[in-house]
């Protein structure tokens, strides 16, 4: 089996080196993951361009836009796939309205970039509890999103935002946690520990790239969550509020977790990004946070 990265150009700053999609080639075709509508063209010319002429799957880790957004597109052109989701995601896929009104309050301006999601006919949608591949694994990996999945495909370990994101420097790792508003800290651990119970395998990240010990990695992220949540609610218990707790948590971020130590190395725009993308994950955090008030009380 032969697997490739292909990159999504999006028309914003920041954007390049982000956004992809797995490509599997053998006996059959598989895609994993799509990304946003308004690119959705792109993806089809760079696999007419590998001469990508037949797709017989599509896997969707989960159904944020950005991974998801672009599948009615990719349906059309390859008519003879089928495409493997959560079980629960389907409704949405289907009627992608609360999906895409979910993304507006979520990504204001990003989401409208990526532009609104389109129907995709019911009958070729396939429950990941139906799973019909020779040699897929497939593990509920919630967290990142209630609905997410991961694909163990021939001893490679397609996570989607499971085992967070991740760059490849030249001399360094970036790697950050994707925990947007609603983050459970617990589900996502007992996810990640799912994973480490397979065996040692290339892990493959939907943002963006790949490393080649899954159990490195995901150890290395479990512990950057338990580091974030230490750092978020120490000064969430305080009298911090509002834009100053996020940004005093950013700050501190920045300065003590090891696996943000590369964010200097990150072009200017793409700093920008992640800035944005920093704050929506301490929001989750903070909201993991109360949450937990609530339950206590």
């Amino acid at each position: 089996m032969s697997e490739k990265l292909i990159e999504i150009k999006q028309d914003m700053p920041g954007f390049n080196r982000f956004i992809s999609s797995w490509i599997c080639r053998d006996v059959i075709n598989i895609i994993i993951d799509v990304g946003p509508a308004n690119s959705a063209q792109r993806l089809i010319d760079s696999l007419t361009a590998i001469g990508l002429e037949r797709v017989d799957y599509i896997l969707i880790t989960h159904i944020h836009i950005d991974h998801a957004g672009g599948l009615a597109d990719l349906m059309d052109h390859y008519p003879m796939a089928r495409v493997i989701c959560h079980k629960d995601s389907i409704k949405f896929l289907v009627d992608p309205a609360r999906l895409w009104k979910g993304s507006l309050k979520v990504l204001g301006k990003i989401a409208r970039l990526f532009g609104p999601p389109k129907p995709v006919p019911r009958e070729r949608l396939t429950p990941h509890t139906k799973n019909e591949i020779k040699d897929l694994l497939i593990i509920e990996t919630p967290g990142h999103a209630a609905h997410h999945l991961s694909f163990s495909y021939r001893s490679h370990l397609f996570a989607g935002e499971a085992g967070g994101t991740y760059l490849a420097l030249k001399n360094a790792e970036y790697m950050r946690p994707a925990t947007p508003p609603r983050f459970f800290f617990d589900v996502c651990l007992n996810s990640i520990d799912r994973l480490l119970a397979l065996e040692n395998q290339p892990i493959f990240y939907a943002h963006f790239g790949k490393a080649e010990s899954s159990h490195l990695m995901l150890k290395k992220f479990r512990c950057q969550l338990s580091l974030w949540k230490e750092i978020i609610y120490k000064f969430a218990a305080g009298s911090l509020r509002g834009d100053e707790l996020i940004e005093k948590c950013l700050r501190t971020l920045l300065e003590k977790d090891p696996g943000l130590k590369a964010f200097h190395q990150l072009d200017i725009d793409i700093r920008e990004r992640e800035r944005f993308f920093m704050r929506n994950s301490i929001n989750g955090y903070l909201g993991s946070f109360e949450e937990s008030l609530k339950n206590q009380n």
